[in-house]
């Protein structure tokens, strides 16, 4: 039983090494891929201003109305299905939860992980449901 505790606190030991590697990029919000969610996850108004990708970060500059948007709840939700096209394609959308009842427009930007949206290929078109816009992700 000693043996496979030391064995344990030694495994923990060496993960928490320092964790600067380039390999994996951590943009902040994760995409969450749930074709349920795509469909009941809240849908607050917003208007999406501007789309753009910067390695494997997704921008969303939006605007919704508000007080102030501390009390936002964001999500980006991908439907599940990848579309044969060339390029392929995914849809997704993003969720507002918003209870704030001031009139004041706020327009913020948000950036999402989109690293889990890779298939085969290099490249996949990504569809913003709450957008007119969409934008081609190489990788």
């Amino acid at each position: 039983m000693k043996k496979v505790l030391i064995l344990m606190i030694l495994t923990l030991a060496s993960c928490s090494e320092n964790n600067n590697s380039t390999e994996h990029n951590s943009c902040g919000l994760e995409t969450t891929i749930s074709a349920v969610q795509y469909i009941e996850a809240p849908a607050d108004e917003l208007t999406i201003n501007h789309l753009g990708i910067n390695g494997d970060c997704l921008e969303i500059n939006f605007s919704a109305m508000g007080c102030e948007g501390d009390s936002w709840e964001l999500k980006l939700i991908d439907s599940e299905g990848v579309y044969e096209s060339a390029p392929l394609q995914r849809n997704l959308r993003l969720s507002l939860n918003n209870e704030e009842l001031c009139n004041t427009v706020i327009t913020k930007t948000v950036v999402f992980d989109i690293s889990n949206l890779q298939v085969d290929g290099q490249a996949i078109q990504l569809n913003i449901l709450n957008s007119e816009q969409t934008i081609l992700y190489e990788y």
